[in-house]
């Protein structure tokens, strides 16, 4: 009889979800291929331009159409609450009002032509949606019982997040208030699709039933979860964030953890999740320093190479393709820092890094969707090397992720029908030692090396 109602209750939304620990042996939602081949572009409104608004984003749209990109995140668009608020302006992720927009970003005319032009230039618009939690000035706190409550009636806050409020899902009412406010936004502006704060926060069996309502005003809307939690990525989301791999990967750069870690991380994560899962990789966004704060600049761009060069979708982050870091090193949440766009004068190797590096991912399936092998190498403790692979489409990738230069073997076959593709920023050194090709490979410290297959 218990059996019965739990299947009634999961089923009253449409899906009936697999126990989290049988994912793996799911298929994960499919995705359209402008997404599996597609790189995404995070913006901060207050950031990216000095006039830190919607405008300052829509005339440099053909600047983002030159990287590359081809998908735009907007961080959270809506007023940000007064009350409890951090820094000068407070968090984008205190949210007053879940239909209203920044006064300080423009108008709603000028979201929509900001939209509007991204789409002329063939690039998806997708937001943020902060669904788990308000600030504490939210227009929602009128309705008391759409927040979670302390044993002594108090609304809380989420963690230490004492800037917000929490959300709970265990009232229909809110989840319809919540569906409702989603399909506002794509029905209205004619967006793409969500990328979804705090995720995993919230009931999976929410985004189930909301992914299902969404589907109805725009079939094959993408959503992103910040999450990492394979059950997600069955019917709600496209694809999640692969932090376990950021984190294995700084681990590798910053504490000389062993690089045959990125490939344990791979192992493990492809066993837990559903089949063709799709992950969001990268080396830094707004929850994280600038990578080249942490990594130093070679060590970003050997970063780079391997989250290029990987399985799932990469993303850049609102000025990382010039190497724009605030003199802190911490990400700009609460203060108006613009990009120093200049930057790209002193650094002029990242833009030109970035161009050929997204140029290279999306003109082959190979590096968009294709199979990852990965090889070994005569130094496995410091080196990382794989093939991606589909047709008759084959790379060769080798990454140094240590300070000291590296001179061994990979071990694949035919080397001798590879050229290499890297681009130039990955070898800048003249020395033709260090310029030899397979068998034998050469790497600079942090040094990277990227060779294509001659078709057969």
């Amino acid at each position: 009889m218990l059996f019965v109602i739990l299947v009634l209750w999961a089923g009253r939304f449409g899906v009936l979800a697999a126990p989290a620990e049988d994912v793996w042996r799911e298929s994960a939602r499919p995705s359209p291929d402008w997404l599996r081949n597609g790189v995404i572009y995070e913006i901060n409104p207050r950031t990216f331009s000095v006039a830190g608004n919607f405008n300052g984003v829509t005339v440099r749209l053909d600047d983002l159409q030159s990287l590359g990109v081809n998908i735009l995140w907007l961080m959270p668009i809506h007023p940000v609450g007064e009350l409890k608020k951090k820094g000068t302006l407070g968090s984008a992720y205190a949210v007053r009002d879940y239909y209203g927009i920044n006064p300080d970003y423009g108008s709603k005319d000028d979201l929509h032509r900001l939209v509007t032009e991204a789409h002329r230039r063939n690039l998806e618009v997708i937001i943020d949606i902060v669904a788990n939690h308000t600030a504490w000035d939210s227009v929602m706190m009128k309705t008391a019982d759409f927040y979670r409550h302390d044993s002594s009636g108090r609304i809380v806050s989420p963690y230490d997040w004492t800037d917000v409020a929490a959300l709970d899902y265990s009232n229909p009412r809110l989840r319809a208030y919540m569906i409702d406010m989603m399909k506002y936004w794509l029905r209205e502006f004619d967006l793409d699709g969500f990328r979804c704060d705090a995720a995993g926060e919230v009931p999976s069996d929410f985004w189930d039933q909301a992914r299902q309502e969404l589907e109805k005003v725009k079939p094959g809307v993408v959503m992103l979860a910040e999450a990492d939690k394979p059950e997600l990525l069955v019917h709600a989301f496209n694809l999640d964030y692969a932090w376990p791999f950021y984190h294995t990967l700084a681990d590798a750069l910053m504490a000389g953890a062993p690089s045959f870690g990125l490939h344990a991380n791979w192992d493990e994560q492809r066993a837990k999740f559903p089949k063709g899962s799709l992950h969001m990789r990268f080396i830094e966004n707004h929850d994280e320093e600038p990578a080249i704060a942490r990594f130093g600049v070679r060590g970003a761009l050997a970063a780079a190479a391997v989250v290029f060069t990987m399985d799932g979708v990469p993303l850049v982050y609102n000025g990382m393709e010039v190497g724009d870091a605030t003199e802190s090193g911490a990400p700009a949440l609460f203060e108006r820092l613009p990009v120093f766009w200049q930057i790209a004068e002193r650094r002029p190797g990242f833009l030109p890094f970035y161009k050929q590096m997204i140029a290279l991912r999306r003109a082959y399936p190979a590096l968009c969707q294709g199979e990852t092998v990965w090889l070994h190498n005569s130094d496995e403790a410091r080196i990382v090397s794989y093939l991606r692979r589909a047709s008759q489409q084959e790379f060769l990738v080798a990454v140094n992720l240590s300070n000291r230069p590296f001179t061994g073997v990979v071990e694949v076959a035919n080397t001798v029908s590879f050229h290499e593709v890297t681009p130039e920023a990955g070898v800048p050194s003249t020395d033709q030692q260090s310029r030899a090709g397979l068998p034998v490979l050469s790497l600079e410290s942090w040094g990277f090396r990227i060779f294509q297959r001659e078709a057969r």
